[in-house]
């Protein structure tokens, strides 16, 4: 038996499809159900269509086809109106005449009514099926009313033919949707960037020795070996080996991880220094990484959806266009006459045609957009620029958002006889060679200081601890963690013991340094460093009066450390990724609009969960493209300019459709005939002007954002 489930697409993007009825989250149309055979449902909850099936791509689905569709009917209507009579009379201009001539409105009107007009009328049809009828259903209605009535006067029906209004109504809601549709770039899947974090292939162990195979082909319960630099492709448990692995991604965990036997490692960390045996225990579905996976579509497909405020006020303007079309119509035929019951009818209907409604919010978005981008913003979604502007929390991500993601030298405390230069030129001369990340910020630190490094011999690491080297020819040294000196009981001298403790208690990683294997004669204490922009962001987000947060993996210590360093309101430490959802949605509660900013996998759940999501543009594939708002600049300064263009993006929407709008409330009456007894009556020609002046008016209202200054 077929399977066959209803399915729900935008009229205007096939590629928007859901198993539910709502309104489109790129454009704020209905989408309409259709029934395919042979759907699959995705185990995140993503419907699949069947391989064999294909979407579509009719006309007025894509950017392109709006740009070409426009560009032609541009071309098409310059000749439409030199060759229109009230057009000549306006102007006092007369194009060279010709056997035929007069018939150029009407065919080239007819061919831009077909050409670009129909793109509208089928996606009215698909209003009209979401039983939401809105800017398709009125601008095909005006277009349409206009097309008929005027080839029907062409052809000896009494009366003026509207055919420059038909061709320059189509032409300008083509440019409308055209700079619409091209104000979002389509996201690539961020399941798809988190599939790639898994290596396709993996060493399985049979019989004791490293045989590659595809990741697909292991059982739970094989060995594979994980070594130093690899990515662990499955989740399992540490059988043999010790190393340090890279969690930053999966969990947000800022530190390398220890990993001994019997530990558990997760499918897309990074194995760092030491090889290690891993079991598989978790396979496909079951993994961590699968769980994220879920997360992000399960929050995608519960955030509501914002219906645009020009399809609403489409809506309204489309039911009273066709009421009062109606009635005038009705009331001039049983008083005056049937053609100049038509002639008022069919100008009430072309000018409540959305011209100016049809550029009002995509001019101001596409303008937003530019001066977006040039300001260090990449807006994905522009519903997220709508409803910035309502914010009550931003919530950041600590690792890579508000800190730098990297390991930097806070304190040196050196043992009685040695100085400060003397443990970080000893201490930076032993890392040299270490690829831990640890390692790396003590000896950037020297590089910082201009510190001349010395050559290390007989170098090794000790995995999960530290590393070990000779120095000067003759002395032992080893650079390492706590754990060193407690496996190795060695006893911290008072003038270091009493700093270490106050580090801990930060948060801060420790590296000591001790000669000859019972020394301790120095230590340096590594934090992941606070943005200097961190400290102006927070600030001026509370000037604003936003309440700010902070989650993170990391340790309680850790995150009270960053929290009072910022002056954060609030702080959630220890999160793990499926719980960053939910900790979104616990500042949600009663209404609250919060804004998450991070640059993880980790975070990927928690951008989406959240009303605004906002990506550190360093961050990862996942987080960009999971996140509405990209901060190309990595810094985070700029969540202020996203809020201050968001407030002023949303106002320019709001003058433009009160103007859009509310000409019509003149308009129209004067078109229906209300002031006929007074000697005043609206000309159809006329009617064209207003309309067009509404739109002049709307683009240069829009032109003025420009003028916004972000900084």
């Amino acid at each position: 038996m077929n399977d066959r489930r209803k399915i729900y697409t935008c009229p205007m993007d096939p590629d928007v499809r859901q198993d539910q009825p709502g309104l489109c989250p790129k454009c704020g149309m209905s989408l309409i159900a259709e029934t395919k055979k042979s759907h699959a449902k995705h185990p995140s909850g993503e419907v699949k269509q069947d391989k064999h099936m294909e979407h579509d791509k009719h006309a007025g689905h894509s950017v392109a086809m709006f740009r070409d569709r426009f560009w032609l009917s541009l071309f098409l209507t310059l000749p439409v109106l030199a060759y229109s009579e009230t057009i000549q009379q306006w102007l006092n201009f007369s194009p060279p005449a010709f056997s035929g001539s007069r018939y150029i409105p009407f065919v080239l009107s007819t061919a831009i009514f077909l050409y670009g007009g129909l793109v509208f009328i089928k996606s009215a049809f698909g209003e009209l099926k979401g039983r939401r009828p809105g800017m398709m259903t009125l601008i095909s209605l005006a277009i349409t009313t206009a097309f008929v009535y005027s080839v029907a006067v062409q052809f000896g029906l009494s009366g003026q033919a509207f055919f420059w209004e038909l061709a320059t109504l189509v032409t300008i809601m083509l440019l409308g949707h055209w700079l619409e549709m091209a104000s979002i770039k389509k996201a690539q899947s961020a399941l798809d960037a988190i599939a790639k974090l898994l290596p396709d292939k993996a060493e399985k162990l049979v019989n004791g020795q490293p045989k590659t195979v595809l990741v697909s082909e292991l059982k739970v319960g094989d060995l594979v070996l994980v070594r130093p630099g690899a990515a662990v492709p499955v989740d399992g448990v540490v059988m043999e080996g010790s190393s340090s692995v890279n969690e930053a991604a999966i969990t947000g965990e800022s530190k390398p991880v220890a990993k001994n036997k019997d530990d558990e490692v997760i499918a897309g960390t990074i194995n760092q220094d030491g090889s290690l045996t891993v079991k598989v225990t978790k396979l496909g579905e079951d993994t961590a990484l699968a769980g994220i996976m879920r997360l992000v579509a399960e929050a995608a497909a519960s955030k509501s959806n914002v219906q645009m405020l020009a399809d609403k006020a489409a809506f309204v303007l489309t039911i009273v266009a066709i009421g009062v079309g109606l009635i005038t119509f009705l009331v001039w035929l049983l008083t005056r006459d049937s053609g100049f019951a038509l002639e008022r009818s069919v100008t009430v209907l072309i000018i409540a045609c959305p011209h100016a409604l049809g550029l009002a919010i995509p001019l101001v978005v596409s303008i937003s957009t530019s001066l977006s981008a040039s300001n260090g913003l990449l807006v994905r979604k522009r519903l997220a620029l709508e409803s910035a502007r309502q914010l009550d929390w931003v919530l950041f991500d600590k690792t890579g958002t508000l800190t730098r993601g990297e390991h930097g030298v806070t304190d040196i405390w050196p043992a009685k006889g040695y100085t400060k230069e003397d443990i970080l030129h000893l201490t930076a001369s032993l890392e040299q060679n270490s690829e831990h990340i640890v390692g790396k910020g003590i000896v950037n630190e020297a590089h910082g200081r201009n510190v001349q490094l010395d050559k290390v011999e007989d170098f090794a690491a000790l995995p999960g601890v530290g590393v070990k080297g000779k120095l000067h020819g003759k002395d032992n040294f080893v650079a390492a963690s706590h754990r060193y000196i407690d496996e190795h009981k060695l006893t911290l001298p008072a003038e270091i013991a009493k700093y270490s403790q106050q580090a801990a208690a930060e948060g801060k990683t420790e590296v000591y340094l001790i000669k000859d294997g019972k020394e301790v004669i120095g230590a340096i204490a590594l934090a992941d460093i606070i943005r200097n922009e961190s400290k102006a962001a927070i600030s001026a987000l509370k000037k604003m009066g936003y309440k700010t947060a902070m989650i993170t993996g990391d340790s309680k210590d850790v995150a009270g450390y960053v929290a009072r360093q910022l002056n954060l309101d609030q702080y959630f430490a220890e999160v793990k990724p499926e719980d960053k959802s939910a900790k979104v949605k616990q500042l949600q509660a009663g209404g609250q609009k919060v804004a998450m900013v991070g640059d993880g996998i980790n975070d990927a759940p928690a951008l989406t969960q959240a009303d605004i999501g906002l990506a550190i543009g360093g961050g990862t594939d996942v987080a960009i493209k999971s996140a509405d708002i990209i901060l190309v600049k990595n810094d985070p300064r700029d969540v202020v300019k996203v809020i201050k263009l968001s407030k002023a993006t949303y106002g320019k929407m709001k003058q433009n459709l009160a103007w859009a709008t509310g000409y019509n409330v003149v308009a129209i009456p004067l078109a229906a005939g209300v002031l006929y007894k007074a000697g005043i009556v609206l000309a159809p020609a006329l009617a064209a002007v207003f309309m067009s002046l509404s739109t002049i008016i709307v683009a240069l209202n829009a032109q003025l954002l420009r003028r916004l200054q972000l900084n």
